[in-house]
């Protein structure tokens, strides 16, 4: 994902920067993959305004995003990279081999035509979605669940990336984007392990500044 800079024609511009989304290949969106958002636009269930300079702005129209990957060993082509308005992660639509069609979040180097799967017996390759237990060490993951099923919570913005540092037990040692290392549990049942597709989401021309490392044991029990 590059960007553009533009010229300091007025003190707005000096500092502008925007994506030129030449990576985004559809222009049309999914019509059975998109629901209507209502916006509070800052007022409360009576309709007054609770909080000021809220509203606005254009019309939005929520994707339906997968972020469980539950379709184990239904193989999927990528049909389209699309741009999504609520997040600065693009979209890849899938279509299935038994006809479905979903939105993921498109991991970096996925190109239209590639062929995706997911499941605990799928090849380590970019857009797979395989449990933390099947990804060796070193790799870079994004969208990881801190529940089994729930789907993915971790490491959904563009450019982010956790890499898998450690296997013991029950856990496995993720290194977040903040540089802190996070114990993840993985469930024993490969359809219900935890989750994460291999690489990162699409780039970002920044990233958040790193902190010191620490280790957290997340509060979360098999499901």
């Amino acid at each position: 994902m590059a960007i553009r800079k533009y010229r300091p024609y007025t003190p707005g511009t000096r500092t502008l920067v925007v994506s030129d989304f030449s990576e985004v290949t559809g222009k049309k969106r999914e019509r059975g993959l998109v629901v209507a958002k209502h916006r509070l636009k800052g007022r409360n269930n009576r309709g007054v305004i609770t909080c000021r300079h809220r509203g606005g702005g254009h019309k939005r129209l929520y994707r339906v995003v997968d972020f469980r990957r539950d379709k184990h060993g239904v193989v999927a082509r990528v049909a389209a990279i699309h741009y999504d308005p609520h997040r600065n992660a693009r979209l890849a639509l899938l279509f299935y081999t038994d006809g479905e069609k979903r939105y993921i979040l498109a991991p970096a180097g996925v190109t239209v035509g590639q062929t995706l799967v997911s499941g605990p017996e799928s090849p380590i390759e970019v857009g797979n979605a395989l449990p933390l237990s099947a990804i060796p060490l070193g790799s870079s993951v994004h969208n990881v669940e801190l529940y089994a099923g729930r789907g993915g919570q971790m490491v959904r913005t563009a450019g982010a990336s956790a890499q898998v540092m450690a296997k013991e037990g029950d856990y496995v040692a993720l290194k977040l984007p903040s540089t802190e290392v996070r114990l993840v549990l993985v469930s024993a049942t490969p359809p219900s392990a935890k989750s994460a597709t291999l690489k990162c989401a699409t780039p970002a021309w920044a990233r958040p500044a790193a902190s010191a490392g620490s280790v957290a044991v997340p509060r979360c029990a098999a499901v």
